[in-house]
């Protein structure tokens, strides 16, 4: 079978889209035009973005958007008040910290008491009327860093699919969507890597195979803040202010929507633990895998069958 690959940069990160079948280098350029447009619209490094509009008018006045920021804004407003770890009002509290960057602290419990103030989701409504976003307290932000991968992912595939496309790969910096039957092996599963959390080099740590799905991740590796003795990594906790605190170094969601997967991560990270009933009333939530500090790997709604060690100094357990 026939493919095209192509890599672009967009969302911050380097973009890999591969198409199978007979397709056009056309078909590969609309999309990343696609990409740029959504990116334009939920962007917080542009001062010109909806979303940024939305934040300038914190506290002073609600914001009528386009379909599809209005769309994504009320998604994460919503889901931000249900309080399980997901806050897309936690902009504030992120530029604080600044774990990534060259100016990167540890702040003073003053002052994270004063940011928690401004992270408060039931601060920011949504009217359906005008497709309007409001930001009641100044200095509010929302930042889509979280979920908008997940969305614009979505968006593609139904994208390729309007073109009759039957197989293809969306990996928007590491949120990777496979989309139909792997022309690649004679099963027609895909292969998916879970990496070594612990392990600079990124090496997978296992191999999944699994049917057309969305593989996304949280974890402990990509950003840390080294201070003193303690190393403080990204994932900040809006109960408290502080990067969570558990023994997770990641949580790999396969999902039907790409979208779903994003929020689905966030949640299980913030449970510390594999939830019970979770997926029990979904189909569209196929499994999780847990990697933990002290190096084991938890399947959840997932066949040990479906999945290959790679490294032996992880154990391997079925919840």
């Amino acid at each position: 079978m026939n493919k095209i690959q192509k890599s672009y940069y967009a969302l911050g990160t380097i973009i890999n889209l591969t198409l199978f079948g007979n397709p056009e280098t056309y078909m590969l350029e609309n999309t990343n035009r696609l990409i740029k447009y959504y990116e334009d619209l939920f962007t917080v490094n542009s001062t010109t973005s909806e979303v940024m509009s939305i934040n300038q008018a914190a506290g002073v006045k609600p914001v009528s958007v386009s379909d599809a920021t209005y769309n994504i804004v009320k998604k994460s407003i919503i889901l931000s008040q249900e309080n399980f770890g997901f806050n897309s009002l936690i902009g504030p509290l992120v530029k604080l910290w600044r774990i990534g960057f060259g100016d990167a602290q540890v702040p003073t419990k003053a002052q994270i008491q004063k940011y928690l103030t401004l992270i408060d989701p039931q601060a920011a409504t949504f009217n359906d009327e005008d497709q309007s976003i409001y930001l009641k307290n100044p200095a509010m932000e929302l930042d889509l860093g979280a979920i908008a991968k997940g969305y614009i992912a979505d968006r593609i595939k139904d994208y390729w699919s309007a073109w009759g496309k039957q197989a293809g790969i969306i990996d928007l910096g590491g949120n990777i969507l496979f989309m139909g039957a792997s022309p690649l092996h004679q099963d027609h599963l895909w292969s998916i890597g879970i990496r070594d959390p612990q392990n600079p080099s990124g090496k997978p740590i296992a191999a999944v195979r699994f049917k057309a799905c969305s593989a996304g991740t949280s974890g402990i590796y990509e950003r840390h803040l080294d201070s003193g003795s303690k190393s403080y990594h990204h994932i900040l906790d809006p109960q408290t202010g502080y990067p969570h605190d558990n023994n997770l170094a990641s949580v790999t969601v396969l999902s039907k929507l790409s979208f779903d997967g994003e929020v689905e991560t966030t949640r299980l990270f913030f449970a510390d633990q594999p939830i019970a009933d979770w997926g029990n009333n979904s189909s569209d939530l196929y499994g999780a895998i847990f990697v933990t500090l002290d190096k084991k790997i938890i399947l959840q709604k997932l066949p040990p069958q479906a999945i290959t060690l790679l490294d032996d100094q992880y154990e391997l357990i079925t919840f």
